[in-house]
């Protein structure tokens, strides 16, 4: 059997081993057409690449699913409930801590129903991996694309400021049936989320301070978001949702984190009040604003004063802290007169 076709068959065989524990060769001749030599190579391929686990004896086995597992579904967008596929056809094929399973769930809901609401899109494809280490999301539709939303719904055309607008939270087209919480605090549940859409894509990592990085878009229409929970992660969605609000005890979104780096390139800095008008835009909607400069060496002073003077003059009620500053932005923003 050729490579492409194990390949393909590793898309549904975690299911198959599921449902067909006894007889799984037969099932396997049958929804492949294929004879009982290339189903024995078949298998032990699929073992040998721990898609599968086999027990019993040489003339009875019984298989069941191995180390790595996956599902792989598509669904038309209209009128679906993001809840049912999870719980129908993913769920009960992975073995999951508590913990990692409603972090898995959450991601998994929150992204199709951001397919389901916001793409303009007729399709969308699920897929979900286990590995040795981690479990793996990949949500994709067929819609405008996410850049391409943003720009329409808040006339914001640069993905970097889209970018950046996103990474604060509380940014949705439909504030009456969302809170825009959903991006937000699936990509700090997660250990690594990468999002693509409109030939733009950026990254998320957790070990890197939570930052939004450029990196290269895959090459197709629509909105694509990547996940990656490590299996044994404590991380929980609760803990996530208390680290926002000001005090760590209750579920407000108060504290924000906005990484000022998106708007940077190799050409263009922080300099102008405009940017800095961009930066503050929607933070009054939370009491605090860490402001994180990782990856910024320098900033220009109008910059610093709108921000730090201007916008802090006019927002008495919101906190706004600088982060990961180095030499020269804190000694820049210890010279503005609050």
């Amino acid at each position: 059997m050729a490579r492409t076709d194990l390949i393909a068959v590793t898309r549904w065989i975690t299911s198959a081993a599921l449902q067909h524990p006894d007889d799984l060769p037969a099932h396997l001749m049958q929804r492949l057409a294929i004879g009982r030599s290339a189903v024995g190579k078949l298998l032990r391929r699929l073992v040998d690449g721990q898609w599968l686990r086999r027990e019993g004896t040489p003339r009875r086995a019984v298989y069941g699913p191995g180390l790595l597992r996956q599902a792989v579904h598509s669904y038309a967008l209209d009128k679906l409930d993001e809840a049912l596929p999870w719980s129908r056809d993913f769920a009960p094929l992975f073995a999951l801590s508590p913990t990692v399973a409603r972090n898995a769930q959450h991601a998994f809901t929150e992204l199709l129903n951001n397919a389901i609401d916001h793409s303009g899109g007729t399709q969308v494809t699920v897929s979900v991996r286990q590995t040795a280490g981690h479990l793996q999301l990949l949500v994709s539709d067929d819609g405008c694309g996410l850049f391409a939303r943003v720009g329409e719904s808040f006339a914001i055309h640069d993905p970097a400021h889209a970018m950046l607008e996103l990474s604060k939270g509380k940014l949705t087209s439909q504030p009456e049936r969302h809170t825009g919480r959903g991006l937000y605090f699936t990509a700090r549940l997660a250990d690594i989320l990468d999002l693509h859409a409109n030939d733009t894509a950026f990254q998320h990592r957790a070990w890197q301070r939570h930052r939004w990085q450029r990196t290269r878009p895959a090459a197709r229409s629509g909105t694509s978001v990547f996940v990656a929970i490590a299996l044994d992660s404590a991380l929980s969605l609760d803990t996530v949702m208390r680290d926002h609000s000001l005090d760590g005890a209750g579920y407000g979104f108060d504290r924000t984190v906005v990484p000022l780096q998106v708007l940077t390139s190799a050409a263009a800095g922080l300099e102008s009040r405009a940017q800095a008008r961009q930066v503050a835009a929607r933070l009054a909607q939370f009491r605090r604003a860490e402001l994180d400069f990782e990856g910024v060496d320098e900033i220009g002073h109008s910059f610093a004063d709108e921000l730090f003077r201007v916008v802090a003059r006019e927002h008495p009620g919101l906190e706004l802290v600088p982060l990961h500053t180095s030499a020269r932005v804190a000694a820049l923003l210890a010279s503005i007169e609050r």
